[in-house]
């Protein structure tokens, strides 16, 4: 996927073995500099693990997996940079839901970026037929409500014991474009 500033590359078997071998790994099987806050606060090994497993176990994931986010260089000159993750949790379920995370690198926040990288992925469910994307997010991360904000998101729960919010963005129609 490509936005007007940022490029999502999807994770492959191979790139999640780079996160095994480290953050040079990881640069060089991007063609990307990757800064010293690598990898964002959300982003775990446990996660990397878990997207690895579903690339050897469902290879036709296509769309439907993780996608490191690099933000082009505004000149043609230097390579882009890694500036966090951003993707689908699973493919859409039988009723067309499906639930996307994201994180950005802490000297990217505020940016703008994460809106960029949300509104695509967005954009590419509702090609894809999706019918609802979910997000959840911490009532303490207002950023984060707020990317779910701008990207037309509405609240439609919070865990008042874990402080858990979820989100949802509808099709404005069963065949038309996303609202």
């Amino acid at each position: 996927m490509i936005t007007e500033r940022l490029t999502l590359i999807p994770a492959t078997v191979a790139l999640c073995d780079a996160e095994a071998r480290g953050v040079a790994a990881v640069g060089e099987a991007l063609g990307a500099t990757v800064p010293a806050s690598w990898p964002p606060s959300v982003f775990e090994p446990d996660d990397v693990a878990r997207v690895r497993r579903h690339l050897m176990a469902t290879p036709e994931a296509g769309r439907w997996t993780l996608y490191y986010v690099l933000r082009r260089s505004a000149g043609e000159d230097g390579p882009p940079a890694l500036i966090g993750v951003a993707g689908y949790v699973a493919p859409p379920t039988s009723d067309g839901a499906v639930e996307i995370g994201y994180a950005i690198v802490e000297e990217f926040q505020r940016m703008g970026f994460a809106t960029e990288a949300v509104r695509a992925l967005l954009t590419d469910a509702f090609a894809a037929g999706a019918r609802v994307v979910v997000a959840t997010t911490y009532a303490t991360l207002h950023a984060s409500i707020r990317v779910l904000e701008k990207s037309g998101f509405v609240e439609t729960s919070r865990a008042v014991t874990t402080g858990l919010l979820r989100f949802e963005h509808r099709r404005s129609a069963p065949d038309g474009p996303a609202a």
